[in-house]
Parts: structure tokens; sequence; C-alpha cells
């Protein structure tokens, strides 16, 4: 199968908005570092990696637990679906996903790969130690600050996770190579695909991720600040969630920025659809996300005469041009990106398309695409609240004493 991406977009910008989208990007991307993912060989060295690894690179190896959350797992979970081993993403301490990693799992047919570049999350740092009490095997991947010094109490081996915008790095670092290759996933096809996505959109000229960049900048300009995202495939809403990711946490500073929203598709046209065709126009705009050859897929056995014979994801792709072409008639501007194979090489083109358009769309925009300042707010105030044991009805009224200050007279 052919190693394709297309993206489909409309209304269609003419050659002037594009030029002009083209002018500010080229004077606003010396403001800040150079996107360092443009260059997928820097900060991987597989040889190293494969030396590094031996010791879970065997049969008896069946589950990779990964502590980790949003850029240190995302593009694993865009990945994840390629997996010959069974992984467990373990994104925070809530007690089902825990309970149901252990209850599926066994000390000595599972590794524990701990992830985090400042070492300092506490969703990762507070279930560490329920994998180290019934014996589970470590890996950590990691360079400073609390969870390192966790895991070099333990004699656990780390691989290094250098100092780079996480969101951007998990595809081009150990972040999300060393557990991608430990799950048997073909990493050299997917290092391949990113090379040649990035020979398609890093040229800051004309091509596919600059165009669609343009497209949603001129959307922001005319009010439109939620992008909605319908991914008509389970194998695409790592990606997609990748998406949502990097739209909401590269874009929302200096009050600017568009949010990135999703729920898996064909389903949310019997929940959100009415609202996109129906409902306040101006605000939301959706994006389609297909494949054309889904794997694996299935032909459907029916008693229908135009639906027997015809591939499951023959199905549900009708089901995407003809929401598309209904949105469209509805005057809602509205994306659709497809891509031939949810294979490794096709998810590599997948992200550079998807790290290459939000990195254009900063620049538009004027903010500094690897920043996130404010998220260390609400971290802070937890950690304080923990270390001051202040009890939820004591948090509520913290909450209520601010509120009063800042929403006076707001209604």
């Amino acid at each position: 199968m052919k190693n394709t991406i297309n993206v489909e977009f409309y209304p269609i910008l003419n050659e002037t908005q594009i030029q002009d989208s083209i002018e500010i990007i080229q004077k606003n991307k010396d403001k800040w570092d150079i996107p360092f993912f443009f260059n997928t060989n820097s900060y991987i060295d597989l040889n190293y990696i494969k030396k590094n690894t031996q010791f879970v690179l065997t049969d008896d190896i069946k589950n990779v637990i990964v502590l980790g959350t949003g850029g240190s797992i995302q593009t694993l979970l865009a990945l994840k679906h390629l997996s010959q081993k069974k992984i467990f993403p373990i994104t925070s301490s809530r007690a089902v996903e825990l309970k149901g990693c252990l209850d599926k799992t066994y000390p000595n047919d599972s590794i524990v790969i701990p992830i985090s570049r400042g070492g300092e999350t506490l969703d990762i740092n507070s279930t560490i130690g329920i994998f180290l009490k019934e014996g589970y095997k470590f890996l950590g991947l990691s360079s400073t600050g609390t969870m390192n010094k966790i895991l070099q109490k333990i004699g656990c081996p780390i691989l290094d996770v250098p100092n780079l915008c996480g969101r951007f790095a998990g595809s081009v670092t150990n972040v999300g190579i060393v557990p991608a290759f430990i799950s048997y996933i073909n990493v050299e096809d997917f290092i391949k695909g990113l090379e040649n996505g990035y020979n398609l959109f890093s040229n800051y000229k004309k091509n596919l991720a600059l165009e669609f960049s343009a497209y949603l900048f001129n959307l922001y300009k005319k009010g439109y600040k939620v992008i909605f995202s319908m991914p008509y495939s389970k194998n695409l809403e790592g990606s997609t969630g990748l998406w949502v990711q990097c739209i909401s946490e590269s874009t929302g500073k200096d009050e600017k920025g568009m949010i990135g929203t999703y729920q898996g598709a064909p389903i949310c046209q019997h929940s959100v659809l009415e609202y996109l065709l129906g409902g306040t126009k101006g605000i939301v705009s959706p994006i389609l996300w297909t494949v054309e050859h889904e794997m694996p897929d299935l032909t459907l056995e029916s008693s229908i005469d135009y639906v027997n014979g015809k591939s499951a994801q023959t199905i549900v792709n009708y089901q995407a041009d003809a929401t598309f072409q209904a949105l469209i008639q509805q005057g809602v501007p509205s994306a659709k990106i497809s891509i031939g194979n949810p294979l490794e090489m096709n998810m590599g083109i997948l992200i550079a398309f998807i790290l290459s358009t939000v990195y254009y769309l900063c620049l538009l925009l004027d903010v500094n695409w690897a920043s996130n300042p404010k998220v260390i707010i609400g971290k802070e105030i937890c950690n304080q609240a923990l270390k001051d044991n202040i009890d939820s009805k004591e948090r509520e009224e913290m909450r209520k004493s601010i509120a009063l200050k800042k929403f006076r007279n707001f209604f």
C-alpha cells in the first residue's frame, strides 16, 4: 500500500492568503528556538537503545506498563495499535486503571517504564511505589528530579530524556522510541516516515502542513477557536490525542490560541453532529480523520444489498464522507485528513504533519511554540495542598474566597 497523507479542507484558501501566511511565518520564525524535531536523528541512538534494552527483549515479557502523561506518553499512544506486546498506559493514580493493570499483569511477565523529563510529575511519582511493592521490573526514562532519585535508589536501569519540549520530543527521543521498540513496534519504519514527512513539511515554503496552518489561522481570525476532531478509526485516536495536546498547549498562551477536542467517530455523529450542523456557528470547526485501508478490516455480511460484501471500514468511510459533505452544505468550515493505512511509515508521516502544522500555526499566532508557562500553576497548588494535608472542605473554601474576588460583578 502506498504511503500517503491527504488533506482536504473548505473553504479553500487563495494564493494571496497562503503567501501572506508564509510571510508571517518567515518573519516570526527567528523569535524562538528552531524546531528540533525536524531533525529525526540528533537525539536517537538505536544501537544504544538495542544494547540497553536487551534484558526485556524476551518472549517472557508480554506487558509494557508505561507510567507517563502528556507529552511523555502521547506519541506512544499514537503507535499503540502496532504493538506486539500489551501496552498499559498509566497516566495518573486513578485507581480503576491501576487496579485493572495489576489484575491483568504479573511481575514476571511485565516491564514498568516510568517517563518524566523534569522528574516532578506527581501523576507518575505517585504510582511507582505500587509496582515496586509487587516486585515488577523497571526501566526508567529520566534525567533529573525526584523520579530520577527514586529510580536510582532502587537500582533501576535509566535511559536519558533530553531537556526538550515533551509534546514535540516523543517521536524523536527515547521518550517514545524506547517503549515502542520494547513493544516490538517497527521504529525504523516509523522514523523513516517522520523523515519523509519533514522532507515535505519543513521548508518554510508552500507545503501541506503550512497550507493547513494557514487555513486554521484564517479560521482563527474569523472567530473560530475550537477544533473538534472526529477520528473514524480506533487506530487514529492516539494521533488525534497528540493533535489535541499540541494545538491546545502550544497555541494557547498570551490570551491567544485554539483548543482541540475530540470524540471517536462515527459515535460522535450521534452525540455532537447536531450541534455542529444546527447549533451556534462561527466557533467550532471539525476535522475528520480517516484511513483508506484499515488494518485489520472485515468483509461485512448483510441483508442490506448495498452493504453486503463491503468492508467494515468502507462503510465507516462512507459515513465520514457523508458527514463531511453535510457539514459543508451547512456552511461549516471543515477538514478531512486521511492516510493510506495505519502502519508505522504512515504514522510517522502523520505525526510529522501534526507537529509541523502546529509549529507553523504558532508562528502565525506569534506565540512561543515550545513553552507552556501556565501549566505549573495547578501543579504548585496541588503539591502545596498535599504537603499541608488540606482537607476537601478547606480546599473548597479557598476556591470560594478566590472566586469572590476574581469574578466580582461577572454576571
